[in-house]
């Protein structure tokens, strides 16, 4: 019995062990990214190799917000990223629930095709949807930039959500449409909330795919006014010059509306996930 107690042990103590390391191994780039926006650059550029910083600034901040179009940036990818997931919310949610509930000819070719999309690299879709987008004149358009995304992103949502939806109980529904009610009242009024976990989870990913896309929105943008703000760190870098400083510290701003939002969903989505993980 003391054996099995010991190896219990040990077991424990490695898994905590490679949890750890996993922990710092994600860690690291974020906390060296921070190190890096708070040093001067006599730290940064250097023959040795500076860790902690000699002398504490917030000038790449100040510089990056105030001298450059970096606000104009994350405002532009705020809204596509809005458009986005209001887009998929609405089309996919639709989508998705036929696929769960209803039995039509073409429904496994036609979540087959949707799995087909997600294989196939996005560099194959940029010459279709740049000519698509230049004949209907969206291109270089925050709403354009919003629908090459959803190209790409909506199947996504399908595939999650049908499996939420898979997972509510149609009793509730059948009930529901007995007392009077219509197959869209039945699913907006019962599906909808049980699965509004699955909802928020999924619009999570998603808005987080729209965020940090970069080759769209390089592609399909030439203007402030529409580029987001990974195309405008990758700009900032010229010929002969590399502002390791400010590029650090324009990661660490667009780090902070993931976080904020992780924050406020945290649980929900916790709970979306282990929701669609398992079907009753």
């Amino acid at each position: 019995m003391a054996t099995i107690s010991k190896s219990s042990r040990n077991w424990d103590i490695a898994t905590y062990a490679v949890l750890v390391l996993l922990a710092i191994f994600c860690l690291f780039p974020i906390v060296w990214t921070f190190l890096t926006s708070i040093k001067v650059d006599a730290d940064i550029v250097t023959q040795t190799m500076v860790y902690l910083p000699t002398r504490f600034t917030f000038d790449h901040y100040v510089k990056i917000w105030t001298q450059s179009d970096y606000p104009v940036l994350v405002f532009n990818s705020l809204v596509v990223t809005s458009i986005t997931v209001v887009i998929c919310l609405l089309t996919g949610t639709l989508a998705s629930y036929a696929f769960a509930r209803f039995d039509f000819p073409g429904r496994g070719s036609l979540m087959l095709g949707y799995l087909v999309v997600r294989m196939f690299p996005a560099v194959l879709m940029i010459i279709p949807l740049f000519v698509v987008m230049r004949s209907v004149g969206l291109l270089d358009s925050k709403f354009g930039l919003a629908i090459a995304y959803t190209s790409f992103l909506l199947p996504l949502f399908v595939w999650m959500m049908k499996g939420f939806f898979d997972a509510a109980p149609k009793e509730l529904e059948s009930a529901a449409r007995i007392d009077g009610g219509t197959r869209f009242s039945a699913m907006w009024q019962i599906v909808v909330p049980i699965t509004r976990n699955g909802l928020m989870a999924t619009s999570v990913f998603v808005a987080i795919a729209a965020w940090n896309e970069f080759l769209f929105a390089l592609m399909l943008t030439t203007s402030q006014g529409a580029r987001t703000w990974p195309v405008g760190l990758q700009l900032m870098v010229g010929e002969f010059q590399l502002p390791w400083g400010m590029l650090a510290a324009g990661g660490m701003i667009s780090i902070v509306p993931v976080v904020v939002m992780f924050a406020i969903v945290q649980r929900a989505m916790v709970a979306g996930i282990t929701a669609g993980a398992v079907k009753g």
